[in-house]
């Protein structure tokens, strides 16, 4: 059997025992907000910062502010899963439940002990589609809000733009946000992306980017939605803090303050950049 069928078996075995599993737990009454956690663990991703990833969501999700927006919506209660992706996406953590601080806390514990999938291409549209196909259809209970998380710290590298765009847009259609945390790693003086690249089973692209920064990119490929908003994380040392103001946002439903964001950007910027010229220094 040729392994794209084995796999769409897996798949579909899968969202016939979440959706089981659901209505034998009695998991199915409406929450204010379902929250898609989407992380890259593509092949830049060594095992410290992908140690960085799952500390920050983490200590998000043991945040007191993130916990009483959790809870404090007319329902109380929240939806929670952890998509990690490369060229093969895997939902780490299945839907969730979190109606109290202990569901919070043990989501946590959860978290942390996320054993790393291998993977080597950062395949944003292949995600995506991972989680039209086989995460909505397993939501087991009806939210008010979708919200998807994205981050990750390189262009897609598997499809041309237009394929992410394009699923971006199928999932917006469907009524979801999709937020972004694009993570600025490397050298900045270098455009993201430029060069070469071969995705999965294709020979070498010529690729060209002249901007130095995730964010465009992110911009015109990834978020889309109601209110969709990135926040930037300066490197993996800056995931924490820019994970626990997303969660807060999303789970609340607060509109973003735009100009609080870029402002607020540019103070940890230098701040980031001060700290790694003083590491710099003999």
């Amino acid at each position: 059997m040729p392994r794209i069928f084995r796999l769409l078996l897996v798949g579909l075995a899968l969202v016939a025992a979440n959706r089981v599993a659901a209505q034998d737990s009695g998991d199915s009454a409406p929450v204010d907000t379902a929250l898609i956690v989407s992380v890259d663990v593509s092949g830049s991703v060594s095992e410290g910062r992908y140690e960085l990833q799952m500390n920050g969501i983490a200590k998000a999700l043991e945040d007191h502010e993130v916990i009483a927006a959790m809870l404090s919506g007319p329902r109380a209660s929240t939806m929670f899963t952890m998509v990690e992706w490369s060229e093969r996406p895997v939902a780490a953590i299945p839907w969730t439940r979190i109606a109290s601080r202990e569901d919070a806390l043990a989501l946590a514990a959860r978290v942390r002990g996320t054993p790393r999938p291998q993977g080597e291409f950062t395949c944003v549209a292949h995600m995506m589609r991972f989680v039209s196909d086989l995460v909505l259809p397993t939501l087991p209970a009806r939210a008010q809000r979708v919200v998807m998380d994205v981050s990750g710290d390189g262009v897609d590298n598997c499809d041309d733009d237009p394929a992410a765009a394009q699923m971006r847009d199928m999932l917006v259609a469907t009524g979801m946000t999709i937020n972004g945390l694009p993570i600025n790693e490397g050298d900045p003086a270098q455009p993201v992306g430029g060069g070469s690249y071969r995705a999965p089973g294709r020979p070498f692209q010529p690729r060209t980017f002249k901007v130095k920064t995730l964010e465009p990119w992110y911009r015109k490929n990834v978020i889309g939605g109601p209110d969709a908003f990135l926040i930037p994380a300066h490197g993996y040392d800056d995931f924490d803090r820019a994970i626990k103001e997303k969660f807060a946002l999303e789970i609340s439903a607060r509109p973003p303050d735009r100009a609080r964001f870029a402002a607020a950007d540019v103070a940890i910027h230098s701040e980031l950049e001060g700290r790694r010229g003083r590491s710099a220094s003999p």
